[in-house]
């Protein structure tokens, strides 16, 4: 386990919208580069940097054309290698995007795969027999290249499904096994390219959809796991201070696989949706935990919580996020009230936490925007970061028609110049919690977890993290619970009181007290 993951905070960086440095509209290496002192004025000390690699773009760059070549558009790798020399020098480390599924159907792979004539890529993906086979259980394009067969995708047309064979054969004559040497060479080609970027500089690996790699494997899924396992084996052997984390939302599996972490998502009826995204399915009302209308219940996130929780205890961490580029931000359905709590609670849990840039202002979700590289209803989450009031916020001196997407044009835009300038703004009450997080063990990634008080359909929620309780009460209504505790509030939003053996929180409240 690396050691720095115990004191990591993450900040994830789309780098399409995060800093223009040459003025051609979209976000680029050099210009992350010039926000390092800023990220670092966060209190995060490490990045997860989205795909770089160059591609189409058919899906933000989750369609690799080639997994060695960083995107033009961004840069190139001498400017990306030496970001990571910078970045290291300032105490942060970077997770470059890791995307084994599938690759674009550009790929030099593919383009060899597709080929009539047999080749040694020709198993890289996987392919039917013949065009007039199309099982209709699979994701398959059909009669679009000289060989004659049928591929399956991943998920988008441009993106074919990388082979790892399959765990339920049902089609012998075209599914192979994982331990057949084609699928085996696609797992040694994942670690090469692993290890090219590693000895480039960076300090790991973000996996997307990392439980995607053998089909017909449901559960657990022992072979996808076993994939990951050889993956672990090869970074402890060789890169022992790498990290990788997964997309996959089933920490006991994941992190017994190999993953270092976890990454808890915005999944149906999982306790993450249960804290901040829930809705009533008949009117729309919110009714996540975190929500000022009171309506959430907070066991019915610690009955998923807690259970993960225990089963990876000093295996690996679970991933809180505050939002990422795939999920509507909290500002959709919170007020800037709430996302304050929402979020400082998150910071506040063990695990390793990840800030999504532009949450640490409180930047809208911009509904109604034309799908953008695949984005879809992930578009209106991507949009550019509102540094100042400048022209496009600050984001790039293009004019308005050459940005990759539209900045908030609205007069209450949200901008870091503006929120440093508020002492209760979203952007300083993070700084103040991280902060806090990092001059005390108990509230890091590996700290203890203990539920004082959760009661089915109540607030406030209380648990404590070693030496200091947590006290939340997001709800527009005072609320009390019985408290036997003294100590000293280090940090707060709205106040609370201990009188006769219970805390009586105020309307929308939280407190981070050290106990005595």
């Amino acid at each position: 386990m690396p050691n720095w993951l115990k004191d990591a905070v993450f900040y994830e960086i789309y780098p399409q919208t995060f800093c223009d440095s040459n003025g051609d509209g979209i976000g680029d290496i050099k210009g992350i580069e010039s926000k390092l002192d800023y990220v670092k004025s966060l209190g995060c000390n490490a990045i997860w940097l989205n795909p770089v690699y160059d591609s189409p773009f058919m899906d933000a760059g989750y369609d690799v054309r080639n997994y060695y070549l960083v995107a033009e558009r961004y840069g190139t790798n001498e400017e990306l290698k030496h970001l990571f020399k910078v970045a290291h020098e300032k105490g942060i480390k970077i997770l470059l995007d890791l995307v084994p599924g599938h690759t674009s159907d550009q790929n030099e792979w593919f383009k060899n795969s597709k080929k009539a004539e047999k080749n040694e890529y020709s198993n890289r993906y996987i392919w039917t027999d013949s065009v007039w086979e199309a099982p209709p259980q699979y994701r398959l394009l059909c009669g679009i290249t000289d060989r004659d067969g049928n591929y399956l995708v991943n998920y988008f047309s441009s993106q074919p499904a990388l082979n790892y064979g399959f765990n339920n054969i049902t089609h012998p004559t075209w599914q192979l096994p994982p331990s057949h040497p084609d699928c085996q060479a696609t797992v040694e080609a994942l670690k090469d390219i692993m290890r090219f970027w590693l000895n480039m500089g960076c300090d790991g690996f973000r996996v997307d959809m990392a439980d995607s790699l053998v089909k017909n494997e449901d559960g657990e899924k022992p072979e996808t796991c076993k994939v990951w396992k050889n993956v672990r084996k090869m970074l402890d052997e060789e890169y022992p201070d790498a990290a990788i984390i997964s997309e996959w939302c089933n920490p006991k599996v994941s992190i017994g696989a190999g993953f270092h972490s976890d990454f808890y998502l915005d999944h149906d009826t999982n306790g993450y949706r249960i804290l901040f995204r829930n809705k009533d399915i008949e009117t729309g009302e919110c009714t996540a935990v975190f929500s000022k209308n009171g309506k959430g219940d907070i066991t019915e996130f610690l009955d998923e919580y807690l259970n993960d929780l225990k089963e990876t205890k000093g295996k690996g961490y679970i991933s809180f996020i505050t939002c990422n580029h795939d999920t509507p931000r909290m500002t959709r359905m919170f007020t800037p009230l709430e996302a304050r709590i929402a979020y400082s609670f998150i910071f506040m849990m063990p695990g390793v936490p990840f800030l999504y840039y532009g949450d640490e202002i409180g930047m809208r979700y911009m509904e109604g925007l034309n799908s953008k590289e695949g984005g879809y209803s992930r578009t209106g989450t991507r949009t550019p970061m509102q540094w100042d009031n400048s022209i496009n916020h600050g984001f790039s001196s293009a004019p308005s028609n050459m940005l990759y997407l539209p900045v908030d044009k609205a007069q209450n835009a949200v901008t870091v110049e503006d929120q440093l300038k508020d002492p209760d703004s979203i952007l300083n009450t993070l700084k103040k919690v991280i902060s806090i997080r990092h001059q005390n063990e108990d509230l890091q990634s590996d700290g203890d977890f203990e539920v004082v008080y959760a009661e089915k359909n109540k607030y406030p929620f209380i648990f404590r993290r070693g030496k200091f309780l947590i006290a939340v009460n997001p709800t527009e209504k005072e609320q009390t619970a019985p408290f036997d505790f003294s100590g000293d509030c280090i940090f707060s939003i709205g106040k609370a009181c201990v009188e006769n053996k219970n805390i009586v929180m105020n309307p929308q409240s939280l407190g981070l007290i050290k106990i005595k």
